[in-house]
């Protein structure tokens, strides 16, 4: 029974597809151009009159103060000096008073000289 069916469906399917169906072929629709009246522009109208001045606008407001700046650095330490020139020579002193004479040394005695040793 199984195949009884399947074969059918098979027969069915063959049977349709040998009709041959006639096609139908619609043609495309004709387009008609219709003209459309262009208007003409006419000559232009007189020039207008000058319009009024406008109304002066509102000054503005005063800007906000600047902040204060910041404080500068400290300037560099400056460079020492030149040393100065040496001073002109002073004068020559006066010359010192003549000291007193002295007494005449005794005759005579003996006198002892020591010499030290040297060592080698």
């Amino acid at each position: 029974m199984n195949y009884s069916m399947a074969l059918s469906a098979a027969l069915m399917a063959m049977s349709l597809s040998a009709c041959d169906k006639p096609k139908v072929e619609t043609p495309p629709p004709t387009v008609v151009a219709v003209p459309v009246p262009v208007p003409v522009p006419g000559p232009a109208g007189p020039t207008g009159a000058t319009g009024d001045a406008g109304a002066k606008g509102t000054t503005g407001s005063a800007g906000a103060p600047g902040y204060t700046g910041a404080t500068g650095d400290t300037g560099a330490a400056g460079n020492t000096g030149a040393t100065g020139d040496t001073g002109a020579p002073g004068n020559t002193g006066a010359t010192g008073d003549t000291g007193q004479t002295g007494k005449t040394g005794k005759t005579g005695g003996d006198t002892v000289i020591v010499v030290p040793e040297t060592k080698r």
